[in-house]
């Protein structure tokens, strides 16, 4: 039983370090929360989070065979996140600054959250290595556990950036000042495309 335990406590601490430290999803959610508010940034939050659950799901199943027998799939993966965070920042870059207070206004959407995982080569290297370290065995019922498990600490982690932006929306009342905090958000999701090229 303890041994089952410290299993399970092993997965959070996997799923929490990987999930709520900073990246480009967690950047995108930041943004997204002080423009448009806590509640339309959950859509990209959720979008992620079963995302990166379906990719971490279909990795535990055998899809990392894929990788290691194409790995064309994986150098497609690289530059089409590099391309993705790259068309994202140019977004963020150009953004008005204006503050959305209409309810109805287009905020990122699921999928873009869902993509931008599919998109992140650190995102496939998350899954293969939290796979490999818990569910060697390939043991079916795990996966799910895993899978579930990471499914409810991904969503409350990335949640954490979506509140940290709805209380700097509070601050951010110019619009000169919210356009210097998309810049410097843009520039956090170059940096980001920059280290998917180098590594």
């Amino acid at each position: 039983m303890s041994g089952s335990l410290s299993l399970y406590l092993s997965m959070a601490s996997f799923a929490l370090v990987a999930s709520i430290t900073p990246g480009p999803v967690n950047i995108l959610v930041l943004g997204t929360s002080v423009k448009y508010g806590f509640q339309p940034a959950l859509r990209p939050v959720f979008g992620a989070t079963a995302g990166f659950c379906l990719l971490l799901l279909l990795i535990g199943l055998g899809l990392h065979q894929l990788l290691t027998q194409i790995p064309e799939v994986t150098l497609f993966i690289k530059w089409a996140g590099v391309a993705f965070l790259g068309y994202l920042a140019i977004k963020l870059a150009i953004d008005s600054g204006k503050i959305n207070t209409d309810r109805g206004a287009k905020a990122p959407s699921i999928l873009t959250g869902a993509t931008l995982q599919w998109l992140n080569p650190k995102a496939w290297m998350a899954s293969v290595a939290g796979m490999g370290a818990f569910i060697a065995d390939g043991d079916p019922v795990l996966i799910w556990q895993f899978v579930a498990l990471y499914f409810v600490i991904c969503f409350a982690s990335v949640s954490c950036w979506a509140g940290a932006g709805a209380f700097l929306r509070r601050y951010l009342h110019n619009d000169i000042l919210v356009r210097r905090f998309n810049r410097c958000m843009a520039a956090l999701l170059l940096a980001s495309a920059l280290y998917l090229l180098l590594h």
